[in-house]
């Protein structure tokens, strides 16, 4: 790794660190540079401003989202078991203790800064969520109705989030629930509802 991409990713690294301790409004340069162990003239040469590196830390994020492994659909097995694998990689994903916390620090500052959340959820929106291309090829074979493949990934994933993800996120603990168990009913109830006619 060359000096200057060690120099940015240790900007990054003590960024997120301040930002987790002090929330974005309180944190402040001087210390992200103190953390880095580089000049204020080095971190603002990699970094014009504050809100700049914040957005680069949430280019991170939107990275590891994009990064999830996206699955093809396979006609020679069953839907239902490639649905539940994919969901079930999804969740382990976003479980993942950095994903947890850089997605907390996130979502604070989107939660404080509306222009922030709308540039935010527009270059999101870009991206392929992780089991879109599975369902929309399996709406091409007929599999599954017609319908907006990404409209209907987004159902399945949000009802398996609303149980395996929001709690540890908010709470911090996992939900007394069995994982396995939970996706294979919200893998039953999708099929359900998008199963041909």
């Amino acid at each position: 790794m060359k000096l200057t991409d060690k120099k940015r990713k240790d900007i990054l690294e003590a960024a997120i660190q301040e930002f987790r301790e002090q929330g974005f409004p309180a944190a402040r340069v001087n210390k992200i540079a103190e953390l880095a162990e580089v000049s204020k003239r080095t971190l603002y040469k990699h970094f014009e401003s504050k809100e700049v590196l914040f957005q680069a830390i949430t280019d991170i994020l939107l990275e590891q989202i994009a990064a999830t492994p996206k699955l093809r659909y396979n006609p020679e097995a069953s839907l239902r078991d490639q649905l539940t694998a994919a969901a079930r990689d999804y969740i382990g994903h976003l479980s993942g203790q950095e994903y947890m916390g850089l997605n907390r620090l996130v979502m604070s500052q989107l939660l404080r800064d509306q222009d922030f959340a709308q540039a935010f959820f527009a270059k999101a929106a870009m991206q392929d969520g992780p089991i879109q291309e599975l369902i929309g090829e399996a709406m091409q074979a007929g599999a599954l109705r017609q319908a907006e493949p990404g409209f209907a990934a987004g159902q399945l994933l949000s009802m398996i989030k609303h149980f395996l993800m929001w709690p540890e996120f908010l709470l911090g603990k996992k939900a007394d629930l069995d994982a396995e168990a939970v996706i294979a009913d919200c893998v039953q109830m999708f099929l359900a509802h998008y199963s041909p006619k």
